[in-house]
């Protein structure tokens, strides 16, 4: 059997380095973390307006109070969301898929 070395790929790329586990109860207690994030995400969404993709526009009339101010969630870019950040706004990505109020069945 073949020993890897996790720490650098043979050409010295990261990018599909990662940690692993071997342990026989991980798929059920993954899915029981995943459910615990899911049940935060849905409470956060609860007393949060949904802005559509005016998000980062929001977010940023909340942090200079130019409006009330209010838990939000919508859509940006990455690239806008990381601008977000450097500005001392905090966000979040929402971990699981979200169906914004006007597509909803």
């Amino acid at each position: 059997m073949r020993r890897h070395d996790f720490d650098s790929a043979p050409d010295g790329d990261q990018s599909d380095v990662g940690a692993v586990i071997n342990a026989p109860d991980a798929p059920g207690l993954m899915a029981k973390m995943a459910e615990k994030i899911a049940d935060v995400q849905k409470q956060l969404l609860k007393d949060s307006a949904w802005v559509g993709g005016h998000f980062a526009e929001e977010a940023r009339a909340i942090h200079y109070g130019e409006t009330e101010s209010r838990l939000i969630h919508g859509e940006t870019s990455a690239g806008e969301a990381q601008d977000l950040h450097e500005e001392g706004i905090s966000v979040a990505p929402l971990l699981f898929p979200y169906i914004p109020p006007a597509t909803r069945n």
